[in-house]
């Protein structure tokens, strides 16, 4: 076969990989527009039913109250305040005792759960007092550390850091056990010693494992900071949930609840990010989309 052959069908078979990845390509963002449009369109008509619901009396506005009145209520928050402070002081001193129990709930969980996922001796003696730590129910435990540590953020950062660390404890634990055992048997042949296997091998195979829990832990955070606020605080979304709940104006505590949504939200969209971009090397999922 001679070259002038060979040369026009190697160009229509790269040109038809093209046309395809683009065709891929195009697919692929149809869907994710899609998607989004669908869940705009769900939010918007569940919106606008809850809105007819209340002003027809069909439920309590009293009780449920509408969207209308929870954005009213939000406005008012955010031009003229709280009865605490600025809306964004309550936001912040919310953000800030969540994102410190985040922080050191994950320490916690990461360091201790690849050290008993290395350490057999470790996880045959700390084993079953973590399992009985596990099954208490740790929402109870926000008022003894109110006790303990006071109003201030002490006792709300104790009480995310309970909810944050059993979950990236797990899964750290989990991907220290599941590592390749084939990996750490050709670094010990490579003259590796313990710490270079767990820093190099054992971490590294491990990290999506943490990275699942990161995702879900940061919620238990601001659910922690929130549930500390409510019971005992001077300032927080929670104490704005307690004062509105105390005045029976629902709109109130509806309005908290959406800008902590927004708050979560944020969250996990930048906790998304980090993991693509520390993750680039891994293919997508054939649904992904991405």
């Amino acid at each position: 076969m001679s070259p002038e052959t060979v040369t026009p069908v190697t160009s229509r078979t790269a040109a038809g990989r093209t046309d395809r990845s683009q065709a891929r390509a195009r697919a692929a963002r149809n869907h994710k527009l899609l998607v989004y449009g669908t869940r705009v369109l769900l939010l918007v008509g569940l919106l606008v039913l809850w809105e007819w619901l209340a002003r027809a009396a069909v439920i309590d506005p009293f009780n449920f109250s509408m969207p209308s009145k929870i954005w009213d209520q939000t406005v008012q928050w955010a031009l003229h305040g709280t009865p605490q402070g600025t809306l964004w002081e309550q936001v912040w001193y919310t953000l800030y005792e969540a994102l410190f129990g985040w922080v050191i709930g994950v320490i916690g969980g990461v360091v201790l759960g690849i050290a008993l996922g290395r350490i057999r001796f470790l996880a045959d003696v700390l084993g079953p007092y973590i399992k009985v730590l596990n099954a208490l129910p740790r929402i109870v435990l926000a008022p003894i550390f109110l006790i303990w540590f006071g109003l201030g953020p002490a006792s709300k950062v104790a009480s995310a850091v309970v909810l944050v660390f059993f979950p990236v404890f797990f899964n750290a634990f989990q991907g220290a056990r599941e590592v390749d055992r084939n990996l750490v048997a050709n670094s010990r042949i490579l003259g590796a010693s313990n710490r270079q296997v767990t820093l190099q091998v054992v971490i590294p195979s491990a990290t999506s494992w943490i990275f699942t829990s990161l995702h879900v832990s940061f919620g238990f955070a601001l659910i922690g900071a929130i549930v500390g606020e409510y019971i005992g605080a001077t300032k927080g979304l929670g104490l704005l949930v307690a004062a509105s709940q105390g005045t029976f104006n629902a709109a109130g505590v509806y309005a908290a609840m959406v800008i902590l949504a927004v708050v979560a939200l944020l969250a996990e969209g930048l906790l998304a990010f980090l993991e693509r971009r520390l993750f680039r090397w891994k293919p997508a999922d054939a649904g992904d989309g991405r």
